[in-house]
């Protein structure tokens, strides 16, 4: 029976004392989900997949019931599994946690997803600068193949053979994206393919493959453990379970929390159990949401709002990564954009022009805003720049660029046309 405000995926994060122990993640109901899994035909884990409702914990938030049944009717073989661990959202550090307290559970959720769809190989693409947490996640893995839930024949059963490689990154944010992670993994540039075809049809060496984030799979084996609707009863109706959020910024406690979907936003800023208000006695101005490639929301203008992801949309806002990143009223929403917009020029891949070249010209506008040397029309200019790389990039990179800048363009104008140089600033001169 899984209760609310109770931690799900943290439990053993906060509970083990060997989180590469098999022996150990058992006791706290390591590979029960696994077990329910193979006793189940495999139309009935869909469905309870699709009861859950877990929404894609990487960003994207898409329905994995409805990826994951799209993969089971995929025709190719083989069929690979994918675990996307590149973390590069700044302010995203929840799959960190997973990684390095409890790996095993990652790892059961791949060995479901490999039983399901009968791969025999899986891989784990994680951050370069993970380099101490590969090695743990090395040793799980080499645990776990010991212990015979890795490898051939695995727990008894013939022909259920599965293996897991840990593939390190070199530091490239654009290898977050699940196409670019594939070519990277093959020995390629890691840049974005053109989409469609599906991953799920055409992925790793042009087959099927099964691209899914960190806290993703660590749901599964809760999911299977406990069943959908018990999952989905965690969260609210438009997305099931528990959040891991990384709160961070000018906030009192700084941290990861695991937060029931649903929960009110000014919970999660204000009180004590999470967040805890302002740390710096300031005023709290903002807040960016799912890392530097989500919107930002005025925090005077979220006291009604939801934590959860149709809570979030009916306010121009996202889930994305679960990166809660909190500013106070000291802080300029331009000084903040330029350091967002140095992040996007530093990690686009240069494949695209638009994304290329639009975000070091974004960069560029939002600093002549900085230094007060902007030119009427430049707030115009800016918002055909941002129309444009959002629209003509290949992919989510260049595609999400914009998003905080139009955010914060709507909630501070005034900050934008004081960055206007008195020669030339005439207010009611300036059309929008």
């Amino acid at each position: 029976m899984l209760e609310r405000n109770q931690p799900v995926l943290l439990e053993r994060v906060y509970n083990m004392t060997n989180a590469v122990d098999v022996e150990e993640y058992k006791k706290f109901k390591g590979f029960e989900g696994l077990a329910n899994a193979i006793s189940m035909d495999n139309e009935a884990i869909l469905d309870e997949l699709d009861i859950a409702h877990l929404r894609g914990r990487g960003g994207a938030a898409y329905p994995l019931g409805k990826k994951w049944r799209h993969m089971y009717h995929s025709k190719g073989t083989p069929k690979y599994i994918v675990c996307n661990a590149d973390e590069g959202e700044p302010g995203t550090f929840k799959d960190k946690a997973l990684l390095e307290k409890d790996p095993l559970s990652v790892i059961e959720g791949m060995l479901i997803a490999g039983y399901l769809f009968k791969a025999q190989t899986g891989y784990i693409y994680m951050r370069g600068e993970y380099r101490q947490i590969q090695k743990i996640f090395q040793q799980a893995i080499d645990n776990a193949t010991k212990a015979g839930y890795l490898g051939e024949n695995i727990l008894g059963i013939q022909g259920f053979n599965f293996k897991i490689l840990v593939i390190s990154g070199a530091g490239a944010y654009v290898c977050g994206e699940n196409s670019a992670l594939l070519n990277s993994i093959e020995g390629k540039t890691g840049r974005p393919r053109v989409k469609p075809p599906h991953l799920a049809d055409v992925g790793l060496y042009l087959k099927p493959t099964l691209v899914n984030n960190v806290e993703s799979y660590a749901g599964i084996p809760v999911i299977l453990r406990e069943g959908g609707q018990a999952f989905l009863d965690l969260g609210s109706e438009d997305g099931g379970g528990t959040k891991l959020v990384c709160l961070s910024g000018h906030i009192k406690n700084r941290g990861l929390f695991e937060v029931n979907l649903g929960t009110p936003l000014y919970e999660l800023i204000f009180s004590e159990k999470y967040g805890g208000g302002s740390s710096t006695s300031n005023p709290l101005k903002f807040i960016h949401f799912g890392g530097q490639s989500g919107p930002i929301g005025a925090v005077d203008e979220l006291e009604d709002c939801i934590y959860s992801y149709e809570g979030l949309w009916d306010k121009g806002l996202s889930v994305g990564s679960g990166a809660v990143v909190v500013m106070d009223n000291q802080v300029s929403m331009i000084d903040y954009l330029v350091n967002v917009a140095e992040f996007f020029v530093h990690e686009s891949c240069g494949k695209c022009t638009p994304c290329r070249l639009g975000t070091t010209r974004l960069m560029e506008l939002l600093k002549k805003f900085q230094e007060k040397r902007a030119q009427i029309g430049d707030i115009e200019r800016l918002e055909k720049m941002m129309t444009h790389v959002t629209h003509l990039s290949a992919c989510g990179l260049g595609q999400s660029v914009a998003n905080s800048m139009k955010s914060g363009l709507k909630l501070y104008p005034e900050e934008f046309l004081a960055g206007i140089g008195k020669e030339v600033r005439k207010l009611e001169e300036v059309s929008w």
